[in-house]
């Protein structure tokens, strides 16, 4: 049984009716003979009801709102009072006419009639009998009929079997009524106190919570034993509904905890979206199968793809695995599986970009293009594993844009540098929450090619935690023989990486692992000469920096020997970014003396450069004159690029102690002890009094002792500097060299030679001493790098000294 309802001709309006109008009042069985005795008019005005049907001595109020509905109940108002009500086949019919009504309906007494303040009509009406549409008459102003009465089958009112349907159905009733709080309580008083069989069964079939439909096959049921059971038979439906529902609630109230609670808040949260014009769940997977149709990915990875799609629409959307399977399949999607650029061949227009972009560098550039005339020869070539090494700021990083637009592709970076969790370069695995793919995948799916240009920018700054060993993963991904299938914990299947070019970026080998140097073709970026700083300043520096300070080439110019003033007195580096750094000085002053119309000169001079950017500071790099003993120029490798050093050593009165400072390595500290006994050991061959070495106490220094030194490159450099301390001789002018010593005065090979050529060309040096074995590295750079410059390949120590050092005296020289 439902709630209380109201025939509606329009939207079935409760307003201004009593909730309990429908239980008053009830019929007694004298009621009911009298009623069954009245006469049956032979026509009727028809009035049809839109959403409800009326039984024989059920009162019930309705509102109505069609024009033909209201006239015809202020005709019977005023008339007869008596009308004839039928139900309507499909409520949406506005006119309904004798196609439109069931035949069968109810003659109905109208007890009043009240007019609502919204201008509709609401009329309390109670049926009387049975009757059947003969003939339709009229249909305007409203419908009228022949009707013919219904007879009813009524049985033994002292029957046995209706007597037990008749407590059944009152005993269900009851219990409707106590389970249904939408009911209210008063109702099973007036359920107890009907006395009228028939009027019972009218009045709870009335009330049950039944479609249209349903009640008019109640209501023709002409037997009144038979509507009785249908009726017991809905109840008993409606009553296990009910128990179920209850049941259901009471389960809930009891049992839900926050899960629970979650997920009908996300069901409620689901309608809500579905009504806005929100996208649902099935319709997310639907899309997902329509752009898995698109990939271009081969039939394992499709039946993978397939596999987990089902796997989620299996899953319940509120647990929290769902999103990990969500973002998992759309990493799949949005990956590009199969999906290459198409590289450019003119080899022309790639050296053209790269001479644009980039000054120098030849041995990268000269790589780039071999490997794009392979790739256009055998187009399904592996790209490539190259590793720019070189001191910071000579262009390596800026060089993967130039490649990358030199080939037509797409261009990702990666920065290594500090990177300690295994997890970033393979993943996590998909079980933990908040998984993600590493970094490398991610990058393709940005990139959105499968053979872009790679950047590994500071490869050599990898570092390693318990959370794993960063270096060890890469080697999977540098390996041309592993990476065509790279696995990614997080993806579970195999990544084609052969066609992706990497190129990675270091500052020096000694901290990448020996397995990950073996994997990359090393190509060494040294730094730069002054003429090239010059160049690279004057193509691409100031017009870059002129650019970002809204500035032209009218508002400044620097000329050459001013660019050469700033790269020689205010710069110390193998790159150009302190370079840079400088000319955005002269550049700003520039602009603010625009700003506020202050007179400056447009084409910079030296007096200008010191102006802006002060004194020069950097000449301490500068050779120094031979006028002192035991001063001599060395050469050294730092991370920046080459540098020169001066070792300087002097006596004093003692027991023959040797003395070292200057914030020196063990292995610098090893050198100088070797020099030392060398020169005790061959004292009479270098025409040295032995006696010296117990009358004197040597010291060693090294300038700049802020600064850690160490190596075994300045060997040669401390052993000619204690000879020329020890007979009091100059050493020869602008000179400078490099190379390790044994104690039998061999000179050996030492590394970083172009870098340490370069720092002596910016020192002024004019003549360079290195080992013979060092011969071949000197073949191998630019002969433009060599220019003004005289090299001199030794084997032994006494080579050293014969070509080092002179027969001249100092000044003030001590008598030993």
């Amino acid at each position: 049984m439902g709630d209380s309802k109201f025939s509606n001709f329009d939207n079935m309006s409760l307003q201004g009716i009593d909730q309990d109008a429908e239980l008053i009042p009830l019929l007694t069985p004298e009621d009911e003979e009298e009623m069954n005795n009245e006469g049956l008019p032979e026509t009727l005005p028809i009035l049809p009801l839109r959403n409800t049907v009326l039984f024989p001595g059920v009162v019930i109020p309705i509102t109505a709102g069609r024009d033909k509905s209201i006239k015809l109940i202020k005709d019977a108002n005023n008339g007869s009072k008596v009308i004839g009500v039928v139900s309507q086949k499909d409520e949406k019919t506005e006119t309904p006419g004798i196609n439109d009504i069931n035949t069968l309906g109810t003659v109905a007494r109208i007890l009043r009639v009240l007019q609502m303040p919204d201008g509709n009509t609401t009329v309390i009406i109670q049926g009387k009998k049975r009757f059947e549409v003969a003939e339709i008459l009229t249909e305007k102003p409203y419908m009228t009929a022949t009707v013919r009465e219904t007879l009813e089958e009524r049985p033994n009112q002292d029957g046995q079997e209706f007597l037990a349907i008749i407590e059944s159905i009152k005993d269900l009733a009851l219990k409707i009524i106590r389970d249904n709080p939408n009911i209210p309580s008063e109702a099973s008083f007036a359920i107890k106190n009907i006395e009228s069989n028939s009027f019972l069964i009218n009045f709870v079939s009335s009330n049950l919570n039944l479609d249209v439909k349903e009640k008019q096959e109640l209501l023709e049921i002409g037997n009144l034993q038979e509507r009785a059971l249908a009726t017991l038979k809905y109840m008993n439906v409606e009553l296990q509904k009910l128990e179920l529902k209850n049941v259901i609630q009471s389960k809930v109230r009891s049992d839900m905890d926050q899960q629970q609670r979650e997920y009908f808040l996300h069901q409620q949260m689901k309608t809500i979206q579905e009504e806005l014009g929100g996208v649902s769940y099935d319709e997310e997977v639907s899309e997902m199968r329509l752009k898995a149709k698109e990939k271009k990915w081969d039939t394992k990875i499709a039946e993978h793809f397939d596999k987990e799609l089902s796997k989620m629409q299996r899953m319940n959307p509120q647990v929290a695995e769902y999103s990990i399977q969500r973002n998992y399949l759309d990493l799949f999607l949005e990956l590009p599986w199969n999906e290459f650029s198409k590289d450019k061949f003119d080899l022309k227009r790639a050296q053209k970009i790269l001479d644009r972009d980039h000054y120098g560098l030849e041995d990268v550039k000269r790589r780039i293009i071999e490997y794009l005339a392979v790739l256009k020869l055998r187009n399904d070539m592996k790209s490539p594993i190259l590793c720019l090494l070189g001191p910071p700021g000579v262009g390596k990083t800026s060089l993967g844009k130039s490649v990358a637009e030199a080939l037509g592709r797409e261009y990702v970076r990666m920065s290594l540098g500090g990177l300690r969790d295994e997890a970033e370069i393979r993943g996590h695995r998909k079980t933990y929450i908040g998984a993600m793919p590493g970094r490398i995948v991610q990058s393709l799916k940005k990139a959105g090619t499968s053979n872009p240009v790679f950047i590994l920018d500071e490869i050599d700054k990898l570092a390693s935690s318990h959370q794993g060993d960063p270096s060890s993963a890469m080697l999977e991904v540098l390996d041309p023989e592993q990476n065509s299938d790279f696995h990614d914990n997080f993806l579970e299947m195999g990544y084609d990486l052969s066609k992706v070019m990497f190129i990675a970026t270091a500052n020096s080998l000694a901290t990448v692992q020996p397995a990950l140097r073996d994997r990359m073709e090393i190509i060494n970026v040294s730094g730069y000469t002054i003429e090239e700083k010059v160049e690279i300043a004057k193509r691409h520096l100031l017009p870059k920096q002129l650019k970002e300070h809204g500035l032209s080439t009218k508002d400044l110019k620097i000329g050459k020997a001013q660019l050469e003033k700033i790269v020689e007195g205010y710069t110390r580096e193998s790159g150009v970014r302190s370079l840079e750094k400088q000319i955005a000085k002269v550049v700003r002053y520039a602009a603010k003396s625009i700003v506020i119309e202050e007179e400056y000169n447009i084409k910079i001079s030296n007096v200008d450069v010191e102006k802006i950017l002060g004194p020069a500071r950097m000449e301490r790099d500068k050779y120094e004159n031979n006028d002192v003993a035991g001063v001599v120029t060395g050469l050294a490798w730092t991370s920046v690029g080459g540098d020169i050093l001066f070792i300087e050593s002097i006596l004093s009165k003692g027991k023959g102690t040797l003395n070292i400072t200057g914030n020196l390595g063990k292995v610098m500290k090893e050198s100088a002890t070797i020099a030392m006994e060398y020169i005790k050991s061959n004292a009479d061959i270098f025409g040295i009094d032995s006696l010296v070495f117990d009358k004197y106490n040597v010291h060693i220094h090294v300038p700049e002792g802020a600064t850690p030194k160490d190596g075994p490159s300045a060997g040669i450099t401390m052993l000619t500097s204690l000879v020329s301390l020890f007979t009091q001789k100059k050493v020869k002018k602008s000179l400078a060299m490099t190379g390790e010593i044994t104690l039998r005065g061999k000179v050996l090979p030492v590394g970083g030679i172009k870098e340490k050529i370069l720092a002596a060309k910016r020192a002024k040096i004019k003549e360079i001493i290195l080992s013979e074995e060092n011969r071949k590295d000197i073949l191998e750079i630019k002969e433009d790098y060599l220019k003004g410059l005289t090299f001199n390949y030794v084997s032994d120590m006494s080579e050293v000294v014969e070509l080092a050092i002179t027969n001249q005296k100092v000044k003030n020289a001590k008598t030993l």
